[in-house]
């Protein structure tokens, strides 16, 4: 089945790479936005997905992404394959379900304070109702004019239209070593790199490894303004690169 699409609009638009359980620098990267660059109700912000697994504290991401989407509706949240994977777990459909705990699954159930031996139904049942609904109701791919956000990447060699969840939320080498003729400049999270990743004008890697000890990463688009905060920082770093 194909992968749901969906376009927007707005007067800028900013893309956040992969959080995986780190709440804090998140948090400070978001006041920035607001404080500092005027975030307004026309501006759309981006989150690529994978909120949990591996950091310490996936439920306080996931309590701020909630948070803000609250004070700016406009704020859009894409799938990753670490909530693919919890979603398959917990028997609502997804891959790999199996590798969950395995994956940094351990670190977001416990987030919750919920046993670890706990079964899978008792787990997704003590999910407060909040969360569940944000896990339900990520997107998959989201356009806007120029440019195509999503999680992992895209298959190169099917239409933008044919796209499977698979290849979305999991793809790495074949979309990352491949050029494409989708017309426009994809940003995505996914495979970490100490520096963005920059392929352009076919694709913009802006995963560069928060969980691991590296960086956020948040590109502001169309003006191309590169906005970065170091793991343990409280200090939003700004550049621009060409898209």
């Amino acid at each position: 089945m194909a992968s749901k699409l969906e376009q927007i609009t707005a007067k800028r638009y900013f893309v956040i790479g992969d959080l995986h359980g780190c709440p804090d620098e998140p948090a400070v990267m978001l006041n920035y936005l607001v404080n500092q660059e005027g975030l307004s109700q026309d501006d759309a912000v981006i989150f690529l997905g994978d909120y949990i697994d591996r950091g310490p504290n996936s439920k306080a991401v996931i309590d701020l992404m909630i948070d803000f989407k609250k004070r700016y509706p406009a704020t859009r949240f894409l799938k990753g394959n670490h909530e693919d994977m919890m979603l398959d777990f917990f028997g609502f459909g997804g891959r790999l379900g199996q590798a969950f705990l395995h994956n940094g699954g351990l670190e977001t159930i416990q987030s919750y304070g919920i046993s670890v031996f706990d079964n899978a139904e008792e787990m997704a049942a003590k999910l407060p109702e909040e969360h569940r609904n944000f896990l339900y109701n990520l997107d998959s791919i989201i356009t806007f004019p120029g440019y195509i956000t999503v999680h992992a990447g895209l298959n190169p060699f099917r239409e933008i239209n044919l796209q499977n969840d698979g290849d979305v939320f999991w793809i790495r080498d074949e979309f990352i070593a491949n050029i494409h003729n989708f017309k426009a400049l994809v940003v995505f999270g996914h495979t970490p790199h100490r520096e963005v990743l920059l392929h352009q004008p076919y694709k913009i890697g802006i995963d560069t490894g928060l969980v691991f000890g590296n960086k956020l990463s948040c590109l502001e688009l169309p003006s191309g303004k590169l906005y970065q905060i170091k793991n343990s920082s409280s200090q939003v770093t700004i550049s621009t690169i060409k898209v």
